[in-house]
């Protein structure tokens, strides 16, 4: 008998403790993507760097960059900043931009102020070890002509076990020599998120 209620009383708890980590999330506009916590993640990288990239290659800047020159606008990717209240990796999300901008072939890219010093320290190294017939000179870099930069922000909206997380990512895309924007767009995230009573 005592046994029996011991393993009654620890299917209780059990039980308990499941109810506190009780948490569903739904996204909105994307059901085939699987959330477990509602916080920023890898797949919102990946989606909001896709309909970001591909609202500023549509846009008039490009056109009118190639009306005037022969070859393709040099882009680099400068800081986001993540001005919300959780941690977002946002080395993670510049990698993203990166990738979707070199991928679409409309544009030139260069490697960003940290990529760059590696490559210039084993130029140094060249300099020293490699053969003339291979070395690369210092002095010879492709300048960048836009600098796309950007936010991070995260608002809140809470009731009860519910709440609506919305993230918003604005950027910009800055003319390197006149510092004149020829671009800004801006992506929300909204995910509705439902947590058990004993998670409260």
């Amino acid at each position: 008998m005592k046994k029996a209620l011991l393993c009654a009383a620890a299917a209780a708890v059990a039980a308990g403790f499941s109810g506190c980590s009780s948490i569903s999330v739904q996204r909105e506009g994307s059901a085939q993507v699987q959330d477990l916590s509602g916080r920023w993640n890898e797949q919102d990288s990946r989606q909001v760097a896709h309909a970001m990239i591909s609202d500023c290659l549509s846009r008039a800047w490009l056109d009118n960059w190639n009306a005037k020159h022969s070859n393709p606008p040099v882009v680099i990717v400068g800081d986001v900043r993540n001005m919300g209240f959780e941690h977002i990796d946002t080395d993670s999300f510049i990698e993203s931009l990166q990738s979707e901008l070199i991928n679409s072939g409309k544009v030139q890219f260069v490697a960003s102020a940290k990529s760059r010093q590696g490559v210039r320290s084993e130029r140094l190294d060249q300099d020293v070890n490699a053969s003339a017939a291979t070395r690369k000179a210092n002095g010879q870099e492709t300048g960048a002509d836009f600098m796309l930069q950007g936010i991070i922000n995260e608002m809140k909206d809470t009731v009860g076990g519910r709440s609506v997380v919305t993230f918003q990512v604005n950027l910009k895309l800055v003319n390197m020599e006149t510092n004149v924007i020829v671009w800004n767009g801006e992506h929300k995230i909204n995910k509705y998120i439902t947590r058990a009573a004993f998670g409260l």
